[in-house]
């Protein structure tokens, strides 16, 4: 197994309930990340990590491999990493040996076209990295934060706004693929390590399912894109 795809998906979500299995462009919320990745030739296995029966039962059915996770790293405040390294050790159980290439996906960013995980991993592989992350431009967003009731410009000086397209370009890391070896993972405690590269994708691909309110906005992208052909079946 060279590559294997991590899909941590725990029960109990706050914002929007079930929402890993929620129905999203007529399949559960999960179901298109194991989709996605279960599709890309560079993926071997699929494994999703949960707590939760129900996530357990729409993992297999869309063909992952279920990894139950431990109460202790199962809350809300949990890490992902946690549940990345637990996932490692068990992996190496059952198969004698770990991967050489993590692929993480976040299962509330479903909108991942066709040939984007591939395309990540060869990029991962062409540089040589420990570590990618996926991005999208944010050069029209203007950053404000409040410290000490003072209100300060971050990303750019709103004494001197300039010119948008003489701005530095900026990113935004979006969360919907990651990439690191494991070795990364047991030594910063973190899915990124020192040699990053970085998997440009578009700005729409950005939004994320954490409210009931993003669903029909997901929804949109997903039919307007054509994703839900690619990838809507059972």
């Amino acid at each position: 197994m060279r590559t294997a795809a991590i899909i941590p998906a725990r029960g109990g979500s706050k914002g929007l309930k079930n929402k890993n299995i929620h129905p999203i462009a007529g399949l559960p919320l999960l179901a298109w990340s194991v989709l996605q990745a279960s599709d890309a030739e560079h993926v071997d296995q699929v494994f999703v990590t949960t707590d939760d029966a129900a996530i357990a039962q729409v993992a297999r059915q869309f063909g992952a491999e279920v990894i139950d996770r431990p109460e202790h790293i199962s809350g809300d405040k949990a890490t992902s990493e946690s549940a990345l390294l637990h996932a490692l050790e068990v992996i190496a159980e059952r198969y004698g040996a770990e991967p050489e290439t993590v692929v993480f996906l976040q299962a509330t960013s479903p909108l991942r076209k066709p040939g984007d995980i591939d395309r990540a991993v060869e990029l991962f592989r062409r540089d040589g990295a420990d570590s990618l992350i996926s991005v999208t431009r944010a050069d029209d967003l203007t950053i404000w934060e409040q410290r000490g009731g003072d209100w300060n410009s971050v990303n750019f000086d709103y004494r001197n706004r300039g010119m948008r397209q003489d701005r530095p370009s900026q990113f935004i890391e979006n969360g919907s693929i990651y990439l690191f070896t494991p070795s990364v993972l047991r030594k910063f405690g973190n899915r990124i390590g020192q040699k990053l590269s970085v998997y440009p994708m578009e700005f729409w691909q950005t939004w994320e399912i954490d409210t009931i309110e993003e669903v029909d906005l997901v929804e949109f992208y997903l039919k307007q894109k054509g994703i839900d052909r690619s990838f809507n079946r059972s």
